[in-house]
């Protein structure tokens, strides 16, 4: 499956997408580690950002300011009628600039949707995104591997480094791994990792 036509699969269902996600907000305790170690009332770039709801809707709702970017038009222009004080950029993760950095990075289900050799690529982009001292919070698979999951009767790519490679990753790009939960059973089954840019 092509970068392009994930793209375009969020973006022709992004009302069903809208409809389809659970609110129940499960990431409660991740994104609370995570917001522990952000800087109070800091920005908080939120990495494929989708609708807006639920993760960037608590985010905002904890006192802080949110850059949300997503590919899909249709859902930053469903962020932007929600959340009109923060700010929405329609761009691709892997080609994003910014000439500032950031309290706290998240690329929560998101990430994994790249290939593994972008995801490679953007470990120096999240260490350029991230103040010293910021957390990085993301989800991963559980190793090595691509698969491919469904939405709306569509294939859904997915992919995952080995966890060895993630924390490589992390620490030579000057992060240091706080948490990391495989399979974690109070969210979802969710692989997690929360690291923290080092003040170096």
């Amino acid at each position: 499956m092509s970068d392009t036509s994930i793209i375009d699969l969020y973006e022709r269902h992004a009302a069903s997408f809208d409809r389809d996600r659970n609110r129940s907000l499960q990431e409660k305790a991740w994104l609370d580690h995570f917001l522990a170690r952000a800087r109070p009332s800091g920005q908080i770039l939120d990495l494929g950002c989708g609708m807006g709801e639920p993760i960037a809707r608590y985010i905002v709702e904890s006192g802080f300011h949110v850059v949300g970017v997503d590919s899909s038009p249709s859902m930053i222009a469903r962020c932007r009628e929600r959340f009109p004080d923060a700010e929405w950029i329609v761009a691709d993760m892997r080609g994003l600039e910014f000439n500032r950095r950031f309290d706290g990075v998240v690329a929560w289900d998101s990430f994994f949707h790249l290939s593994g050799q972008d995801q490679r690529r953007m470990f120096p982009r999240f260490a350029a995104l991230a103040m010293q001292g910021a957390p990085l919070l993301f989800t991963s698979g559980t190793s090595e591997g691509e698969v491919f999951g469904e939405y709306c009767d569509e294939p859904l790519y997915h992919a995952s480094l080995d966890p060895s490679e993630y924390e490589r990753l992390l620490v030579s790009n000057g992060f240091s791994v706080a948490r990391h939960v495989p399979d974690d059973p109070e969210c979802w089954a969710h692989t997690v990792w929360l690291a923290v840019r080092d003040e170096r």
